[in-house]
């Protein structure tokens, strides 16, 4: 596993990724870097919790890239692939930066508070549940795109365990599991 990364340091390089009016999946992977399972993963979660949820099919295109992240992760390769119909997807370049801001202070504390804790959850064979846990999230939300909230919920689960992999702080990864306990009851609630 990677050494720890900055929450802040990966939001900005997310949010600048293009100097053009349109800014597409491949520059942002590009500004991450392709090595970076965790990082990619973290922003197409957090592109689901942010406001962009709100713009027709952002969840369906998130969830699609946070499944084949996962995907990737649980076989161990080595760089990230994503197939040209994601890569070539644009969104407007101020509503990256946009989003970026909206999660920055909740980003600086989080790398405030986060230490290398509960190691072992963020380490095989622990990891491997966490993978599968955010593939199954990854597929699930283009089917709950009709459904208020149902993604953002997803995307907060697999953000914890990201920011868990990134930080390597077992604590969030405690949250993703608490939180993807939390899921059936919100879900019957949503549903009624």
């Amino acid at each position: 596993m990677a050494d720890r990364q900055s929450l802040q340091e990966i939001l900005d390089r997310f949010a600048h990724a293009s100097d053009q009016d349109k800014t597409s999946v491949a520059q942002v992977m590009r500004a991450l870097g392709d090595r970076s399972f965790a990082a990619n993963l973290l922003i197409a979660a957090a592109t689901v919790v942010s406001p962009l949820s709100g713009v027709p099919f952002v969840s369906t295109i998130c969830g699609i890239t946070i499944a084949i992240i996962s995907a990737q992760m649980l076989v161990d390769r080595d760089h990230l692939w994503l197939p040209e119909f994601l890569m070539s997807k644009r969104i407007k370049s101020g509503w990256l930066r946009q989003a970026g801001k909206h999660i920055s202070k909740p980003a600086g504390w989080m790398d405030q508070i986060t230490q290398p804790r509960l190691v072992f959850l963020v380490q095989q064979p622990s990891l491997f549940l966490s993978q599968l846990l955010c593939l199954l999230c990854g597929l699930a939300m283009p089917f709950l795109e009709i459904l208020p909230f149902t993604s953002s919920i997803m995307g907060t689960i697999v953000c914890f365990f990201a920011f868990g992999m990134l930080a390597r702080d077992g604590l969030f990864t405690l949250l993703g599991y608490g939180t993807t306990l939390v899921l059936p009851l919100t879900l019957l609630l949503l549903l009624r």
